[in-house]
C-alpha cells in the first residue's frame, strides 16, 4: 500500500515578511523526494512546519487525515533536522538500542564504526556523528522521514554509502530530503521540488532547475 503525506494551505511570515506562502508538497512511500531552495527561502521552515515544531496556519495530512503535531507521531514521520540532535554523552551502542536498531547491521552497513559500540558520540568525528544520526533517521520504523542537509560534514565516500542507504531505504519508507549538495539530491530523487519567492515548483527538467534561478547547470 501507497502511504502519502502532503502540505500545503501554509503561510509563515516573519516580521511583516511572508516567507512561505503558495506551498504544495507531496511525499509518497517508495519514493525519494527531493527540496531544493537557495538559503534563506524556507527550506528548514517547511520541514519544521510538517514537523510540527513550527506553528502558523498548515495543511498536513497523512493519507489525507490531518496531523497538526506530527512529531507526536514517530510511527508516521521521523525528522533530521540540521545541527546534531543526539546528546553527545550517548554511547553508540545505546543509541542504536534506544532508536531499536541491530548494532551488528550497523557496522555492515559501516565498517568503520566496527568494534566502536561502546565510544561516545561526543568523541566521534562531525562526519562520523552525522552518520550515525542519519542512520538512526532512516533505518528507524516510520512512514515518513525528512532529512535537512543530511551529506553535512561527509567526506566523497560517506555521501556515496548515505545515498546508496536511501536508495535501499526508500523501499520500506517516504523519504523528503534537502540538502545545498543538489546534483546529490536530483541524481536519487524520484521528484523534485524547487522553493523559491515563497512557492513550491515541481521540476520536469533539470533545466527548470535553471531557470527558477537556483543554479546554473
Amino acid at each position: 500500500m501507497i502511504h502519502t503525506l502532503q502540505a500545503d494551505s501554509i503561510r509563515l511570515q516573519f516580521d511583516g515578511k511572508i516567507i512561505l506562502s503558495d506551498i504544495y508538497i507531496k511525499c509518497e512511500t517508495g519514493k525519494i523526494t527531493g527540496l531544493l531552495g537557495r538559503n534563506s527561502e524556507g527550506k528548514s521552515c517547511l520541514m519544521k512546519i510538517i514537523y510540527g515544531d513550527l506553528i502558523c496556519e498548515k495543511s498536513v495530512r497523512f493519507d489525507n487525515i490531518s496531523q497538526y503535531k506530527a512529531f507526536t507521531r514517530p510511527d508516521l514521520l521521523l525528522y533530521l533536522p540540521q545541527f546534531n540532535f543526539i546528546p553527545a554523552k550517548l554511547s553508540l551502542e545505546r543509541i542504536l538500542s534506544d532508536f531499536e536498531l541491530d548494532y551488528l547491521l550497523f557496522e555492515s552497513c559501516f565498517p568503520e564504526f566496527v568494534s566502536k559500540h561502546k565510544s561516545l558520540l561526543g568523541n566521534l568525528s562531525g562526519g562520523e556523528r552525522r552518520l550515525v544520526e542519519v542512520y538512526v533517521i532512516v533505518k528507524s520504523k516510520s512512514q515518513f522521514a525528512m532529512l535537512d542537509e543530511p551529506f553535512t560534514h561527509l567526506n566523497p565516500i560517506q555521501v556515496e554509502k548515505v545515498k546508496n542507504l536511501l536508495c535501499e531505504e526508500k523501499n520500506n519508507k517516504g523519504l523528503l530530503i534537502t540538502d545545498h549538495m543538489f546534483r546529490h539530491i536530483t541524481g536519487i530523487s524520484d521528484n523534485v521540488y524547487v522553493l523559491t519567492n515563497g512557492k513550491t515548483h515541481l521540476i520536469k527538467s533539470e533545466q527548470e532547475i535553471e531557470a527558477l534561478g537556483y543554479a546554473r547547470l
